[in-house]
């Protein structure tokens, strides 16, 4: 059909715009914002024009042929699209407002050093926006969703020379990876409860969901939470909400783009969609009714006692959003997708004109200050009204709460397993590692008792190995070989399942042994190089000196944490489909070592290729700066 063809193009037009950046030279700015901007514009026009088409055939839901990316005897991995109203409403807000950043942007990133690559990265970012937009599956939304991730990162460093921007693009990384938890605990659940690759098409059947949700209450309270988990961390919710301010550290323009307007949205994207999914459940939204409101609330009274306008806008974003999940809770969808509508458009305006205004207010005050003439007056008390504005300037300690209760547990434990260096690794936990695969293959003449609590055995060493690698700062490579070697602990853990096949072994193993084998001889010929800067207890800024390593090792690191550019992307799936609805220890289990493993990498990569340069023999910026 016609449709399917338009719909595709929609969804791959930017890929082409980036690839063509690529092949520009890094001077040749008038060439890269030309192609870029016609390809937005291409891209907003076509759109319209389908979306005009569309409506006037009478606005039927699209399901596009599956395409089978991988399939066994008992499991299918497909990539589905869907077109609806809700795609339409998110691709032509985005068409549109991304016509007029990239337009902006051709004079506001001017003479900036990383011109192209700030281009480039906008256009990934928006085929990424399309690709999530317009998927049908969880499979397919996960690839978007961690395409989106990682060129939130880039965009955050974009000033990959100063200090604060690396560190708050791992900052926020590793929220976004909460997030992929609740997805990945989301697709495992959905797995069980549906046995299919159930499609969100297929979820507006009221009868199949209901018969469902009857028989498995607990199941699918656990998959709703789930989402509810991944939607507020990528919306910076409730207890999310501190991450959005540290992501303004990228250029006006992408902080327009992303927290602004698009990406923080992407959480009310995926509550609507799976909408007919948990509205039958009272508790699924109570609860999200509770954490818009307390968000609203929160990010009011934030927004009112920040010092910078950034941060100001980010937070009234935030309180915005949390008031569309409240008006989901309360079934009020129409109401939330327009109220998403206006919220981008605001927010996009602000963040642009926000420099002109801090000039003009400056010069306002500098030339016609006056003093409050009259008496302030506190409805709640002088006390109180003080402590509501401390808790507030400080953003109620969100960001010390997210770091006590989720990262520093993790790297509390990591600090204490000194016991695993390179010899222990080697003359105990290699031949560990082999005595359990022949457990496997012995299996029939061991108790029933070690058999049952084999996958959780091995399961648990391997969330040991990635949490040392989270907090290991002396050796970059036994960081890199306590992540290679979770994930052969996790192949093991499923494989003691007695569910996966050889051929889905090899096929999460292979992008995990390429990328950690590039990545190892990476990590060794950089210590060669800079002996004296190779540990990971501050950012060194190689990637000044080191650009192709830099670039290569970035997709070493990409390809290990499963990244959709490896087979191992399809294998994390593979692995969680194997595990049984039962074993809630064991999903634990993998799912924090894919998350926590993936925040390992990253900083890994920008402790040594990003930041201030380690050597002086060069102009630096300040570290606050």
């Amino acid at each position: 059909m016609l449709s399917n063809y338009i719909i595709l193009g929609l969804i791959f037009l930017p890929v082409v715009g980036f690839l063509l950046t690529l092949l520009c030279g890094e001077n040749q700015e008038k060439r890269i914002s030309q192609i870029a901007f016609y390809t937005i514009a291409s891209h907003f026009f076509g759109a319209l024009g389908f979306i005009v088409y569309w409506l006037v055939n009478g606005a039927m839901p699209i399901n596009l042929k599956e395409y089978i990316l991988y399939e066994s005897h008992s499991y299918v991995f497909l990539i589905d699209f869907y077109w609806d109203g809700l795609s339409a409403v998110y691709c032509l807000v985005a068409a549109f407002i991304s016509f007029l950043i990239v337009r902006y942007s051709r004079y506001y990133m001017h003479l900036e050093k990383g011109y192209k690559r700030f281009f480039s990265t906008i256009l990934f970012f928006y085929f990424a926006y399309n690709f999530t937009v317009l998927s049908g599956n969880f499979e397919t939304l996960f690839i978007g969703w961690e395409m989106i991730g990682i060129s939130s990162f880039l965009l955050i460093a974009f000033y990959r020379e100063r200090y604060l921007p690396v560190r708050n693009a791992v900052k926020v990384f590793s929220v976004y990876r909460i997030g992929d938890i609740g997805i990945l605990l989301a697709m495992w659940g959905s797995h069980h409860l549906w046995h299919d690759n159930i499609t969100f098409l297929k979820l507006h059947n009221t009868h199949l969901v209901a018969s469902v949700l009857a028989e498995h209450p607990l199941t699918s309270w656990f998959i709703g939470s789930c989402l509810l988990v991944a939607a507020a961390a990528k919306s910076g919710q409730f207890p999310f909400s501190s991450w959005v301010p540290r992501a303004m550290e990228g250029p006006t323009p992408s902080s327009a783009i992303f927290y602004g307007s698009l990406s923080i949205h992407f959480g009310l994207f995926l509550l609507i969609r799976t909408m007919p999914f948990w509205e039958p459940q009272w508790v699924l939204r109570l609860m999200i009714g509770f954490v818009g409101f307390t968000t609203a609330i929160v990010g009011y009274f934030t927004a009112k006692a920040q010092p910078t306008i950034k941060t100001q806008i980010a937070y009234a974003s935030v309180a915005q959003i949390g008031l569309m999940f409240v008006e989901l809770s309360l079934g009020f969808t129409t109401l939330a997708v327009v109220h998403f509508v206006g919220n981008a458009f605001l927010r996009t305006y602000q963040l642009l004109v926000s420099p002109s205004v801090v000039s003009y207010l400056i010069r306002e005050q500098f030339y016609h200050f006056r003093p409050y003439q009259t008496r302030q007056y506190f409805p709640l008390g002088k006390s109180i009204h003080y402590g509501l504005y401390l808790l507030a300037l400080r953003e109620f300690y969100l960001d010390t709460l997210m770091s006590k209760i989720i990262f520093n547990p993790f790297k509390k434990i990591g600090s204490r397993l000194n016991f695993l260096t390179y010899r222990n690794v080697f003359y105990y936990f290699v031949p560990t590692y082999l005595l359990g695969w022949l457990a496997w293959f012995f299996k029939a003449y061991l108790p029933a008792s070690v058999i049952y609590l084999m996958p959780e055995l091995a399961g648990a060493i391997a969330l040991l190995m990635i949490m040392k690698a989270f907090s290991e700062r002396e050796y970059p490579l036994l960081a890199w070989l306590m992540v290679v070697q979770g994930h052969f602990w996790i192949a093991l853990a499923v494989m003691h399942n007695d569910l996966m096949d050889w051929q889905e072994l090899l096929w999460y193993l292979s992008g995990v042994v390429v990328a950690g084998w590039v990545g190892w001889v990476c990590l060794l010929w950089l210590r060669k190089k800079e002996p004296k800067y190779f540990n990971l207890y501050r950012y060194y800024g190689h990637n000044y000196e080191y650009q192709r390593l830099g670039g290569l090792f970035f997709f070493c690191t990409l390809g290990l944490m499963g990244f959709p550019i490896t087979t191992t992307f399809i294998g994390e799936d593979l692995v969680f489909s194997h595990v049984s609805e039962k074993q809630f220890v064991l999903a634990f289990f993998l799912s924090s070592c894919f998350v926590i493993g993936g925040i390992a990498l990253i900083r890994i990569y920008a402790r040594l290729f990003l930041g201030n340069h380690a050597k002086v023999y060069h102009e630096n910026p300040l570290q606050s700066s």
